[in-house]
């Protein structure tokens, strides 16, 4: 099964850590301390798949997460295994209705936040008396946000559990009681110097007066690759994203006070390459799973050590190369940073970089109308003309659906599908906004 897994997911091999989580998941409770993109998702996924038994018809495994990205990204990639096992999403935000009628037929594993998997125990929308595996997924991040009491009361509502796991990225003085771990086995690999990311630190001088300008002349340097940008508050991401607005820059934001939907699509957008810049707060520095981020910009210094280090931990993931840039006036002083990296050059006259070469089209239909990945595959290689390369990556939401496709034939795209049918139904398709 681990080597279909793998294969799903085109990973040629598992880390050590990985190996060493799947070997002690028979021997009890189990605490997994690993940095932030050291792999933990599938530390915990691969044995908890082989657990699980397919004559069951209701929830085995409970998976709780400190944030709705979190858990998203844990049904992703729990889908892309295939192991054949049901899998649903729970999270503040999300409609309720959605999830009622998805725990009528009830997952194998169920994915959640707190707040809102409490709200479905107290409303007895499904049993707790098959769950025999219990996760804690980032578990520091989970009491920083004030958690402790929703995940008391779920876990004492779960009478059965025979295997729990703790995952944290950040070392403990000591574990709650109300886990309800005995004697687990700690697998640290916090020190682990292999673990270490590949990544180069850079430091851009600049005036208060002159920052913004100074962002921008490095995000016209660097941006070709994806890039994050860190703001500590939500009104300096809305400034910067007007700064970069006003001189014709694409992006997206992400920060708490958007709605699901509009941080979900930033998400997507970003993944999916059609706007490699993301400004963001503190919210994307842990669960957010997209590998690919080249470069990680502190536009506002973040306020500890910790934040530094869980913002850097978004680049220079598995095996990957990032870059890390720390934007500091001449009198900033950082109690973490003993000796400066090396500095920037900022070019003089900036060019911005050319747009990416994709631009998300919307697709109005999604897995609640029974539409997958095949069929918008089908539509867009078929009816749109696209070649395989033409076409980029798809996910599909429960009443919608996104699809990269190539910038310079994205108009020809909707005009070839605008008339046609999606298992019998016409649906809206138009370029993503």
């Amino acid at each position: 099964m681990i080597t279909q897994a793998l294969t799903n997911l085109k990973i040629t091999a598992l880390n050590a850590m990985q190996q060493a989580a799947i070997s002690a998941a028979d021997q009890g409770d189990m605490i997994l301390l690993s940095p932030t993109g050291s792999g933990k998702t599938l530390a915990f996924l691969l044995p908890l798949i082989q657990s699980l038994d397919a004559k069951v018809p209701t929830v085995q495994a409970m998976i709780m997460v400190p944030s709705r990205e979190l858990a998203l990204q844990i049904e992703q990639v729990f889908r892309v295994i295939g192991s054949g096992f049901k899998v649903n999403c729970c999270y503040g935000g999300h409609p309720l209705k959605i999830e009622l009628n998805n725990l009528k037929q009830p997952p194998a594993v169920l994915i959640g936040t707190p707040g809102r998997i409490g709200h479905h125990l107290r409303r007895e929308t499904f049993s707790t008396d098959t769950i025999k595996t219990l996760i804690l997924d980032e578990f520091d991040k989970a009491l920083e946000f004030g958690f402790q009491e929703d995940m008391a009361y779920i876990i004492r509502q779960m009478p059965n559990i025979k295997k729990r796991m703790l995952t944290s990225a950040t070392q403990m003085d000591e574990i709650p009681s109300f886990t309800g771990m005995v004697k687990p086995q700690i697998l640290n690999y916090l020190g682990n110097v292999a673990a270490k990311p590949d990544l180069l630190q850079k430091v851009v001088f600049s005036e208060p007066a002159d920052k913004l300008d100074a962002l921008y002349a490095l995000v016209c340097k660097v941006s070709d690759k994806p890039t994050l940008i860190f703001c500590n508050h939500r009104d300096a991401v809305e400034r910067v994203s007007d700064l970069l607005y006003d001189r014709g820059l694409p992006h997206d934001i992400f920060h708490g006070g958007m709605e699901q939907e509009d941080r979900e699509r930033a998400l997507l957008k970003f993944r999916n390459g059609s706007h490699r810049v993301l400004i963001t707060t503190d919210l994307a520095s842990r669960g957010l799973d997209i590998p690919e981020i080249a470069h990680v910009i502190h536009y506002q210094l973040p306020h500890n050590e910790e934040a530094f280090t869980h913002r850097n931990g978004r680049t220079a993931r598995m095996q990957a190369k990032g870059t890390s840039y720390l934007m500091l006036s001449p009198d900033d002083k950082l109690s973490y940073l003993t000796v400066l990296p090396e500095e920037e050059q900022l070019p003089e006259h900036p060019v911005p970089p050319a747009p990416s070469p994709w631009v998300t089209l919307y697709i109005a239909a999604g897995k609640k109308d029974k539409i997958n990945k095949v069929d918008i595959v089908g539509l867009l290689l078929q009816k749109g003309g696209l070649a395989k390369d033409e076409l980029g990556l798809i996910e599909v939401l429960d009443h919608s659906s996104y699809a990269a496709v190539k910038r310079n034939l994205i108009e020809r795209t909707v005009k070839l599908v605008s008339n046609e049918k999606i298992k019998g139904r016409k649906i809206k398709i138009d370029i993503s906004r």
